[in-house]
C-alpha cells in the first residue's frame, strides 16, 4: 500500500507546534460514531498524513492516553476524551436543572428527550434521557449534528442572531422537523434562556416519524418541550410566561403538513 499521493494540506512540512496538534486533532476526529477501531491505514486515508506522520502522531496520543493500541494492531479511542468530555458537560450549569426535566419528558411522551447546543455550524447533544422502548431515536451525547437540519437546529439558529427568516420560529418559540436528518425521524423543539435572556441551547424530543407524523401527536410533541422548556428557564431566572402563551396558541391545524 503507497503512501497518499496527494497528501492533505495538514501533510504539509510544518513542523510547528500549532500544526503538530491540528494533525494530531485530525486524527482524532478521523474517528466517527461508528468506528470502534480503525487500521493505521485507513487513518492515513481519511486525514491524508503520511503514514510514518500518522504513527507518531499515534504513539504520542497513546501515551496522553487519546488513543489505544489494541492487540490486533488496529487503534480506538483513549478514555482521556471520555474525561474531558465529562468536564465539559460540567461546565453547562444547567445539567442540575436540565437533566431531570428531560427524564420527566421522556417519561411522560416515550419518546427521547434531549438538550443542544450550538458549536460552530454544528449542533451538539449535551445530555439526553432516551425512553425504555426498542423503537425509539437515538442521539449520541458528544456528537455533532449539522446545525441547518433538525427541529433544534432551527431553534439554535432563530435564536443566536442567525440571518434569515427566523420570526416565525422566535415569535412562537418552537420549530418541528419532519425527516430533515434521518428520513424516519421527526423532532420538535423550543429553546431555554437564562436570567439575562441568553440562549443557553434547545430542548428537543424526537422520536419515529410514523408515531409523530399527525397534527395531534406533533402537537403533544410541542406541547411538552414548550412546557419544560419554559420550566427550565423559570429555574434558570427566565420568564416562562412566553411559553405559556405559545401553549395556548397551539392548534392541531399548524402542523398541518406533517405527513407530507
Amino acid at each position: 500500500m503507497t503512501e497518499p499521493v496527494d497528501p492533505s494540506p495538514l501533510a504539509a512540512p510544518d513542523t510547528s507546534g500549532v500544526a503538530v496538534l491540528d494533525r494530531a486533532f485530525a486524527l482524532l476526529a478521523a474517528f466517527g460514531p461508528g468506528d470502534d477501531r480503525l487500521t493505521l491505514t485507513e487513518l492515513s486515508r481519511r486525514t491524508g498524513l503520511y503514514k510514518s506522520t500518522v504513527l507518531r502522531l499515534l504513539g504520542a496520543l497513546e501515551h496522553g492516553g487519546f488513543i489505544r493500541k489494541l492487540q490486533d494492531g488496529q487503534y480506538a479511542v483513549g478514555p482521556q476524551p471520555l474525561r474531558l468530555a465529562a468536564i465539559y458537560q460540567r461546565s453547562f450549569h444547567v445539567g442540575h436543572v436540565i437533566e431531570p426535566l428531560l427524564k420527566a419528558l421522556s417519561q411522560a411522551t416515550g419518546e427521547t428527550a434531549s438538550f443542544y447546543v450550538r458549536h460552530g455550524e454544528a449542533r451538539v447533544a449535551v445530555f439526553r434521557v432516551e425512553p425504555a422502548r426498542s423503537v425509539r431515536a437515538s442521539v449520541a451525547i458528544g456528537q455533532e449534528y449539522p446545525i441547518a437540519q433538525g427541529a433544534s437546529g432551527k431553534v439554535l439558529q432563530a435564536f443566536s442572531s442567525e440571518a434569515g427568516d427566523w420570526a416565525p420560529v422566535r415569535d412562537r418559540l418552537w420549530a418541528v422537523s419532519y425527516g430533515e436528518r434521518e428520513p424516519d425521524t421527526a423532532s420538535a423543539s423550543s429553546p431555554v434562556f437564562a436570567v439575562t435572556g441568553e440562549l443557553q441551547g434547545a430542548i428537543a424530543l424526537s422520536g419515529p416519524r410514523q408515531r409523530l407524523s399527525s397534527p395531534d401527536t406533533m402537537l403533544a410533541a410541542c406541547r411538552g418541550v414548550l412546557k419544560t422548556a419554559g420550566e427550565a428557564t423559570r429555574s434558570l431566572g427566565g420568564d416562562a410566561a412566553p411559553y405559556e402563551a405559545s401553549i395556548a396558541a397551539l392548534a392541531p391545524d399548524l402542523f398541518s403538513d406533517a405527513a407530507s
